[in-house]
């Protein structure tokens, strides 16, 4: 592997770490939201 690969696999690891967390938070907002709701309802 050449170091520019290196380096984009990095940047990619990076990437695809923030797009976990945002998932992860997007889930959690979800889960919530619809326990809020079934207890209105």
């Amino acid at each position: 592997m050449e170091v520019s690969q290196v380096k984009q696999l990095k940047d990619l690891e990076k990437e695809l770490a923030q797009y976990k967390k945002i998932v992860a938070e997007l889930t959690l907002q979800n889960v919530v939201l619809k326990d809020v709701i079934e207890k209105k309802l």
